[in-house]
């Protein structure tokens, strides 16, 4: 394969009813560092229906060119037309890297992608880096995440990775950038389309999502049970916070696994995480340790979260929590 064919760092944009969603700026952001480090452009591929008011807004958060293809058949997100749109524009523009949100769309739509293209594709990424030979530095969690592995794609292009939403940070909005536009047509293969989208039902949530959260509540193995939960979800009442859980606690039923922080659940960046009862494995750590501050109370003096938090309590969750509440409350 001739490699030299191969530039510039595309972000294929998510959508959801002309939304975009915010793991489409965080990857932005890291598309403009990858792509300043290679002396190349940042391309935005946005796929939908009438989302052209969307195009500025990218190139104010680090695109350089958007392309964008406005079909009926891209209103709702389908795996088949999707796919073929995306291998369309990439056979044609040959961006040497793609950027895919690890999202339920994305995590549908990467591996589809990698085999129509025949290259690689490495999943749940928490770090990309150029390296010396300008490849693309693909870092993730392996072994159980028991250890990080960083992963080259050398004899393919495009070098594909898909990235957790909440793992990199969404570089300031500049509104004076200026960009370029393009509108690209896509020739479907209808006869291909096996799935029709009959009805969209809409779960309907009173909880903010974690990862939108300020303040994180979050309990381990030490809160125990359901009772437990409930002090935690008395003193979260007290911050304006929300409750989430390490894997034990979901695992053990005790809580949803939308509620999970973590290498197998979401990755969070809240202003201030309290790590409640939380050992602090690895994996749990994959998910949090970007968190502005991080408050630890367990019992074990050992445990390795103490050495990722700002404030460590060493004692019993269940006799502090409701303490702190009642002077909070105050």
């Amino acid at each position: 394969m001739d490699k030299s064919q191969y530039r510039d760092v595309c972000v294929f944009v998510e959508q959801r009813e002309g939304i975009i969603q915010k793991v489409a700026l965080e990857l932005l952001g890291k598309a403009r560092e990858l792509a300043d480090n290679l002396n190349e452009k940042v391309i935005a591929l946005l796929l939908g229906h009438e989302i052209t008011g969307q195009t500025q807004e990218l190139i104010a958060y680090g695109a350089d060119v958007v392309v964008y293809a406005d079909e009926r058949e891209l209103a709702e997100y389908n795996t088949e037309p999707y796919a073929q749109a995306i291998t369309q524009f990439i056979l044609q523009r040959r961006p040497a890297i793609v950027l895919i949100g690890a999202t339920t769309i994305g995590r549908d739509l990467g591996p589809r992608l990698s085999a129509r293209l025949s290259t690689g594709l490495t999943a749940d990424c928490t770090a990309l880096d150029i390296s010396e030979e300008r490849d693309l530095l693909m870092t993730r969690p392996a072994f159980g995440g028991n250890l990080m592995a960083t992963i080259i794609c050398k004899e393919h292009r495009p070098q594909m990775s898909t990235v957790r939403p909440g793992v990199m940070r969404i570089k300031p909005k500049d509104s004076s950038r200026q960009g370029v536009v393009e509108n690209i047509k896509i020739n479907f293969d209808n006869s291909k389309f096996k799935v029709k989208i009959l009805k969209t039902v809409k779960e309907q949530k009173s909880r903010i999502d974690i990862t939108e959260a300020k303040v994180l509540v979050s309990g381990g193995r030490g809160v125990g049970n359901k009772e437990g939960f409930e002090i935690l979800e008395c003193f979260a009442g007290t911050l304006g916070a929300e409750v989430s859980a390490s894997r034990a606690m979901v695992d053990a039923g005790v809580m949803p696994h939308d509620r999970q922080v973590g290498q197998t659940g979401k990755t969070v960046r809240p202003d201030l995480y309290f790590a409640l009862g939380i050992s602090g494995a690895i994996q749990h750590l994959a998910g949090m340790e970007e968190s502005e501050y991080i408050i630890a109370i367990n019992k074990d003096k050992y445990a390795p979260i103490f050495n990722v938090a700002d404030l460590g309590i060493v004692g019993d969750v269940r006799k502090i929590i409701p303490l702190l509440t009642e002077k909070l409350r105050k």
